[in-house]
């Protein structure tokens, strides 16, 4: 299958070049071109899939493009993405044909399942115009036939008996004709068309002679189907031809009668059905898609005001859908959500309204709530149900659902409002650790607004490269040698001073910038390590971070080394934290990769262990070397005495898994001297030294020699002020 063709038409050249390589890494062919000019004149020359239009160009704006466009023979469907932000851009765009508004930035995301829904619609419409098509040349044929009597041609008497049909009819309805010669019509219509069919052919009573049409189900005889469909074609006649029909008539008596074409469109019906269908349905999932789903809640807010009831909409989006299609495919993907819309499904009533609005999003309708309460136990089932594992092709796939809730009328009154309300309330649900539900709040309007400006705050930050890292020494206080660094992201935001990576590490994962931003700083670190090798002080090791989104990447393994080759470093200088959480969430897949790390000399640590799951089988089947004791137990040792025993039963885990062990948080010598007598001899804490820039991290690195007193206790140059 050939790519399919995009036409960017923005005149910011850098933003056109990213969207461009954006395009063309997820298989797309685009050009690009800076005004409306060039736009309206490529479209004409060149068949484009799509347009990715933006508004505001200096020689003709969008709205001028779109207007133009309009006027084209089949024009390829546009998508507007543009820095304004009001809704009656949006709004005007689209009464103009756009097939979608996204403002800028935009998500890469969205953008994309935008971008393949409009192609894929695009190609439908053509796939229905060119049916039409044919519908039409068959009807020509139709026609003919028609005067070579392939259809079937009958004549009724004044009171609606046969008196002539063709022989068509045997093939079509499977009578003999000579058996329906005398019968009344409504012996071969279909019941529930009686009162229509009566109604018109009664109306020749008036004297209008004119044609009259209408479609009438007729019953079948000894055929497959009970019922076919028929176009039927009639007019009011007088004849006085003898011959031509049966009867009892007198020779040269006007008879005053009916005579119609039945012509079969059954085949013609069962497409326009299917026509139907692909108009108002998900082809995937064969659920109702967004514009049925608006179209019935439409009449649902109608049915509920009129009747002062209640009802409720559900926003329901998959968690760690991205990483089923990233990691196992589309396919995969395709299967998975056949099955969460036949779970979703058997949790509603059948009156409810179950749609997919595009992707991994469905919306959900629910009638006549006797109280507020009962969607909070819809959704509550919901969610258990999309817990329990899917098994795909004897493969077990967990995810999970993030669900807002919006009630009419208490948080909203109209289609747009309430769907807006419960997508809000979603994505409180999704930046709360996803996995539940939520009712709509009003107070979520500002926190979803400062989400997205602190979404657009942190990815100028990483286009200006405010997030740095600082390195924080591990320390082997036997050796008295600094024999590792933990590289920590820090935002050096210009207003906001330095951000701690708790606060914007989460909203990157979110949002998909973890991606771009782990690049930035994988490739930091590599060039550091290169100034510390040049320099003569690379005997250490350095952990990186990684979010889980990155090792369940597919290309995770192949770029770590790609970057660290590229820098002509040796893997075994670097060390990956993982935390446990990442451990259950796909251990075939997650185990292959961690093993293909080790195998080039990467070393794999455990963060914050004891904190989550601390299964014994994980560290069994896991390529781990060495596990750190998290902060939370080394603060608490000279305070709380649980806290010693579950270090102790860490540090005979490390000795009996022969692994090394790291307590994270060291901040005073008590602390220091009750982790060695336990057997920890590798440290890292602000007794030692805080996270610092690179440049301060070299100047100790040199004084090595003298880290510590003789006495045991660390040197100044090591203790840095806090």
């Amino acid at each position: 299958m050939s790519r399919p063709t995009l036409l960017i038409v923005d005149d910011n050249e850098r933003l056109a070049q990213s969207l461009q390589q954006l395009l063309q890494l997820h298989g797309y062919n685009a050009e690009i071109c800076s005004s409306g000019e060039d736009a309206l004149q490529l479209v004409m020359d060149i068949k484009f899939d799509l347009v990715l239009l933006d508004l505001s160009m200096p020689d003709m704006n969008g709205f001028d493009v779109l207007t133009e466009l309009a006027t084209y023979s089949a024009p390829p469907p546009v998508i507007v993405i543009s820095g304004t932000k009001t809704l009656n851009a949006a709004i005007e765009a689209m009464r103009l044909g756009a097939y979608d508004f996204l403002r800028k930035p935009y998500q890469p995301e969205e953008l994309l399942h935008t971008i393949e829904n409009a192609i894929e619609k695009s190609r439908l419409e053509t796939q229905n115009r060119s049916i039409h098509a044919r519908l039409e040349e068959s009807e020509n044929l139709y026609r003919y036939l028609v005067n070579s009597s392939p259809d079937i041609i009958y004549t009724l008497d004044d009171s609606g008996h046969f008196t002539f049909i063709n022989h068509r009819v045997e093939t079509l309805l499977g009578y003999r004709r000579e058996s329906l010669i005398g019968k009344h019509y409504t012996e071969i219509i279909y019941s529930d068309d009686f009162d229509r069919a009566s109604y018109a052919f009664n109306e020749r009573r008036t004297g209008n002679r004119a044609t009259r049409n209408i479609e009438l189900r007729l019953k079948c005889k000894d055929l497959e189907s009970d019922i076919r469909h028929f176009e039927i074609n009639f007019i009011t006649v007088v004849l006085n031809a003898t011959g031509t029909y049966g009867g009892t008539h007198e020779s040269g008596t006007p008879f005053s009668g009916t005579y119609g074409v039945a012509r079969d469109i059954s085949d013609r019906k069962k497409v326009e059905e299917v026509i139907t269908r692909q108009a108002y349905h998900d082809t995937l999932t064969g659920l109702p898609n967004r514009a049925l789903f608006k179209d019935r809640l439409n009449v649902a807010l109608n049915h509920a005001k009129r009747n002062q009831q209640q009802l409720a909409i559900m926003f329901l989006d998959l968690d760690r859908f991205k990483w089923v299609n990233d990691t196992l495919g589309h396919f995969y993907g395709d299967e998975l959500l056949k099955h969460v819309a036949q779970r979703l499904s058997g949790c509603l009533r059948a009156q409810d309204t179950l749609a997919r609005m595009g992707g991994d999003e469905f919306t959900l309708l629910l009638h006549d709530l006797q109280q507020p309460e009962d969607a909070s136990l819809v959704a509550a089932k919901i969610v258990d149900e999309l817990k329990r594992p899917f098994l795909l092709d004897e493969r077990e796939i967990f995810i999970s659902s993030s669900i807002g809730i919006a009630l009419y009328p208490d948080h909203g009154d109209t289609i747009e409002t309430l769907i807006k309300s419960a997508d809000i309330a979603m994505y409180h649900v999704k930046w709360r650790g996803k996995n539940g539900y939520q009712y709509y709040e009003a107070s979520m309007n500002a926190m979803f607004h400062k989400k997205l400006s602190m979404e657009n705050e942190l990815r100028r930050a990483i286009e200006k490269k405010q997030i740095m890292l600082h390195y924080q020494p591990q320390v082997d206080v036997e050796t008295r040698k600094i024999i590792g660094l933990e590289a920590l992201a820090r935002w050096h935001h210009p207003e906001l001073g330095i951000i701690s990576p708790t606060e914007f590490i989460p909203l990157a994962e979110e949002t998909g910038l973890i991606f771009s931003l782990s690049e930035m700083l994988l490739g930091e670190a590599c060039k550091q390590m290169q100034l510390w090798e040049a320099a003569g002080l690379l005997n250490f090791r350095l952990a990186l971070n990684v979010s889980p989104q990155l090792v369940e990447e597919e290309s995770f393994v192949s770029k770590t080394l790609s970057y660290i080759q590229s820098h002509h470093l040796k893997p075994e200088f670097f060390e990956i934290e993982i935390t446990e959480n990442l451990l259950v969430r796909d251990l075939e897949n997650t185990v292959a990769k961690l093993k293909a790390l080790g195998k080039h000399g990467i070393r794999i640590a455990l963060d914050d262990f004891g904190t989550c799951y601390s299964s014994l089988s994980y560290l069994r089947q896991f390529p781990i070397h060495n596990i750190k004791i998290d902060k939370s137990f080394v603060g608490d040792i000279n305070t709380h005495d649980e806290s010693v025993p579950i270090i102790t039963a860490i540090s005979g885990i490390a000795k009996g898994f022969k692994l090394d062990l790291i307590a994270e948080g060291v901040e005073t010598l008590q602390q220091m001297k009750t982790l060695h007598k336990m057997g920890c001899n590798i440290m890292q804490g602000y007794l030692f030294s805080k996270p610092l820039p690179a440049q301060n991290i070299t100047t100790l690195l040199k004084r090595q020699a003298n880290l510590f007193h003789k006495n045991g206790e660390p040197d100044d140059a090591l203790i840095t002020q806090h």
